[in-house]
Order: C-alpha cells, then structure tokens, then sequence
C-alpha cells in the first residue's frame, strides 16, 4: 500500500496550464509568500505574467510598529518579495487593515482590478472559517477571499459596477478559474520543488514581520515552514512536494 492508499485522501490533479495571465488577490503583505510562491515562481518562469493586488498595506501586523510606519515598511517587503518570485507589479486597494468589511465596496474594488489585469487565473487565500478545521482563520482573509470569488464574476458583467466602464475598464468575462491557496479542500497542486528556494527568498524579504512573530531563526523558520507544508502533500501529489490549491472552474 502506498502513501496515498494510507491517507485515504483524494490524489491532487494538475493545475491548468494553457493560460498566460493569472492575478493573485490577498489581504496582506506575506499572504502570497506564506500561501503559493513556490507556484508563482514555477509559473513566471514558465513565461507566464502573475501580478499581485493586495487589500491592505499590512500596517496593523506587527505589534512593536505603529501604523504609519509599519505600512510602509511592508509595502517594500512586499514588492521585494514580489520580485523574488518574478512579480513585477504589485498593486494596493488601501483597505484598512484588520477591519477589512465584505461587501460592495470590496467587490467592486477587486472586480475593477481583474478589469485592469485581465486574468484568466485569479489567485487568493482561504476564504473558509478555519485553517484546516482546527485553527479559527482572520476576518481579513475570509472577506478578501469570498470577495474575490464574487468579483470573478461581477468583472464580466457590464450591468454590476456600471461606473467602471465610465473609468475604462471594460467588462471581463475571461476568468475561467478561480484558486484558493491555504484551502484544506484542496483538489490541485503545482510542483512545489523548482520554485522552493525562491519561494524560501520570498518570504524571508518580510524579514521585519517574521522576527516579530518568532523568536526563531528566520532563515531557519522559513525553510522549515515551507518545506514541511510542501512535503505534506507529496503523498497526495505523485511524491512531489507540492503547493495545493481549491480550484473553482468558472
């Protein structure tokens, strides 16, 4: 009996490829880092243009900094990690950060995004109550995922967000999916192994917010944190540390 006979659970299927362009929407700084850089290294070197739009500046995640400096400050460890990865263009709503409210607001803000970029994979982190049903998930990520499940849809529709089109972003109805990062229903997965060192460099650039989170090594904690993610769903994945996603076809 393999690994896979073992755990009883479903094997992960390949992500779909035959598209060029994919927008990945997240709360805060180091979501993306924590979540799937590994896949967007393997993606842009693939040739394949990911930008980042992300909700907040971050300014309320480190305990030590007030506000106004810490937003900046993880304004540039973003766009460092970004680039680690080869992201180039990074974008912020400037939502507040810890009390970012589901609703129109947000909905329109990340359909006008998916506009600007026009996607055909959109990108965010787990929108369900919990980290695999044991730890209870933020208010942040829950609307900034359930929002950009709704604004996948609402982007193509030139009769929701009439003013957008006053701004010249025309409806786009090219989403074809929509995948979760950090899902404990994953149902895809991408090869985690030629993009992990970059991803390792990815979330190091947040370096301020982890030495606030951990007394660890953060070189150490990053390494280790990723890996192990990564090695879980080998079993699941052909034996290939993987990065998993729930995929939502459009």
């Amino acid at each position: 009996m393999d690994d896979q006979e073992k755990s009883g659970a479903a094997p992960l299927e390949p992500m779909p490829e035959d598209w060029t362009r994919a927008l990945a929407v997240v709360a805060h700084p180091d979501d993306l880092e924590y979540g799937c850089a590994a896949a967007v290294a393997g993606w842009t070197d693939g040739g394949r243009e990911v930008t980042y739009v992300l909700a907040t500046r971050g300014e309320a995640g480190i305990d030590g900094l007030g506000p106004d400096e810490c937003g900046p400050l993880r304004e540039r460890e973003q766009r460092a990690g970004a680039a680690a990865v080869g992201v180039s263009t990074v974008d912020f709503l400037d939502h507040r950060d810890g009390v970012i409210e589901y609703g129109i607001v947000l909905r329109r803000d990340i359909a006008a995004a998916i506009r600007r970029h026009r996607p055909e994979l959109v990108v965010t982190l787990n929108h369900w109550d919990t980290w695999g049903g044991t730890v209870w998930n933020t208010p942040d990520h829950v609307a900034v995922g359930r929002a950009t499940l709704d604004a996948a849809g609402d982007a193509g529709n030139r009769w929701i967000f009439t003013e957008l089109a006053a701004q010249g972003l025309e409806p786009w109805d090219g989403v074809r999916w929509v995948a979760v990062a950090g899902s404990d229903r994953p149902t895809h997965a991408v090869d985690a192994g030629p993009g992990l060192d970059r991803a390792v460099a990815s979330l190091l650039a947040h370096r301020a917010y982890i030495e606030g989170l951990t007394d660890q090594d953060p070189q150490e904690y990053v390494r280790s944190f990723l890996t192990s993610t990564a090695q879980a769903l080998a079993p699941r994945f052909g034996g290939r540390p993987a990065v998993a996603f729930e995929l939502f076809p459009r």
